[in-house]
């Protein structure tokens, strides 16, 4: 690592899974265009959120991390952000009064656009082509000129962000999120499913204990809390370029902030202690994530903690474990042992999706919805045999109803995977699934005696 840090210090490492751009003069003018607008969020909401997360570390809370596996240029409108925000409020409302304690709800949107990949092309049909990179960088279309990396899609990133931030701000604070409106939350999809009758009978529980809080004089309209959620942003952050254009320094503390979202996460492909998304991120002082495989060993765990957290602020680093359903408990124990016995303050959470992805009979990317609740079932039990608290879990979903992962309530069939497959990249839960998904976390947890 670099002994002086800097915005742009990563420049000088290794950098994995960054595209090769054609044109450099292209590249260098939309990232000083994107470097003059204003921040996408503020250095106070990142460090708001990592306090929030501070009380998961501790065991006090329980972080939601949520949304679309990669945002779309082409599917951008109003209804599907209320839609998105819609089922993650939902599954809030159920883990919270499951669990009794407060939901940290973070969503992998207003940003979400760069994917990794395990390869630089792809075979499609009987050609070769760039592999499709997220519409940050090209088009999902297969041709040549589609997969051309072009630098203004950085600048079309950065102005649906803005955008998607605007709404959410507006929805979460303008009485969309009011526990009131618990009821009108329930789509109609949801609401004439298994899963849906369920969260209804929630919802009517909540009324109660509202109208008995109003009836024993506690005054439940001026209270904020009751009508306003706070709502973080997040994404992985791969294209460093991108990222140091929208890093700032506080004007209040002096510390840099990746003002592209509040909390960022590095990927398995990018994790090298010796590379440059981690010599990136050390130094800005938003809450980090970092996905965990099953390969990972306990040592890189405590040097990677040590790399980005060697102050040991509670809630500055999140490890998602991704292990497979198969190994999750095995795997996680050891680490879970090393990172207590270390007095590293990390939140847990749990990605139950990336781990168990396979191709269907049908050709289509899929996920089994058995195999992603079997994953945290496994993250929960390694918790409760070591004594430490499943803090979270974080997952690829939208608020459409589309047929991507098989399984759930619905039953649905690899026959049935083409009906409404609409993702540009990885499978996605759908609402029912979604909602049977928190409802199923919080009985694993609550059986568990940890909650």
């Amino acid at each position: 690592m670099a002994k002086t840090w800097t915005p742009s210090s990563w420049q000088s490492f290794p950098a994995a899974q960054q595209p090769e751009w054609p044109d450099d003069a292209l590249l260098q003018g939309a990232l000083k265009q994107i470097s003059s607008y204003p921040p996408l969020v503020f250095a106070g909401e990142a460090r708001s959120l990592q306090t929030a997360l501070g009380h998961v570390a501790a065991g006090n809370a329980f972080l939601l991390q949520a949304g679309d596996c990669a945002e779309s240029f082409d599917d951008f409108s109003a209804v599907n952000i209320r839609e998105k925000l819609r089922v993650i409020l939902q599954m809030a409302v159920v883990l919270t009064y499951s669990l009794g304690v407060p939901v940290v709800k973070v969503g992998r949107m207003a940003g979400q656009f760069a994917k990794p990949r395990s390869s630089p092309f792809e075979r499609v049909g009987d050609v070769d082509l760039p592999s499709f990179r997220g519409h940050i960088v090209n088009s999902e279309h297969p041709s040549a000129e589609a997969r051309r990396p072009d630098p203004a899609r950085l600048v079309q990133a950065y102005n649906q962000s803005a955008s998607t931030l605007n709404l959410v701000r507006a929805f979460v604070k303008g009485g969309f999120a009011d526990l009131n409106r618990v009821h009108a939350w329930t789509q109609e999809f949801v609401a004439s499913s298994p899963e849906g009758q369920k969260y209804d009978q929630l919802a009517s529980e909540i009324d109660r204990a509202l109208r008995f809080m109003r009836a024993c004089g506690v005054d439940t309209e001026s209270n904020s809390q009751l009508h306003q959620v706070d709502f973080y942003t997040s994404h992985e952050a791969l294209l460093l370029g991108y990222e140091e254009a929208l890093t700032r320094q506080d004007s209040l503390t002096g510390a840099w902030y990746d003002c592209s979202a509040h909390m960022l996460w590095i990927g398995e492909r990018t994790r090298q202690l010796d590379g440059a998304h981690i010599e990136f991120l050390r130094g800005v002082g938003n809450p980090l994530g970092c996905k965990i495989g099953p390969t990972t060993d306990a040592d890189f765990v405590l040097e990677l903690c040590q790399a980005l957290n060697p102050s040991r602020i509670p809630g500055r680093i999140t490890l998602i474990a991704r292990m497979g359903a198969n190994q999750v408990e095995d795997k996680l124990r050891p680490l879970l042992r090393a990172v207590r016995d270390a007095d590293h303050p990390v939140v847990w959470a749990c990605d139950p999706m990336h781990a168990n992805t396979y191709t269907a009979v049908s050709g289509r990317k899929t996920r089994d919805f058995d195999q992603v609740c079997a994953e945290i079932g496994g993250f929960v039990r390694a918790h409760a045999a070591e004594g430490t608290w499943p803090g979270g879990i974080h997952v690829e979903l939208t608020g459409d109803d589309v047929t991507e992962c098989i399984g759930g309530a619905d039953n649905i069939l690899d026959s049935q995977l083409d009906d409404r497959y609409q993702t540009v990249c990885d499978p996605r839960l759908n609402g029912r699934q979604s909602l049977d998904l928190a409802f199923r976390t919080a009985g694993l947890i609550s059986s568990s005696g940890l909650a």
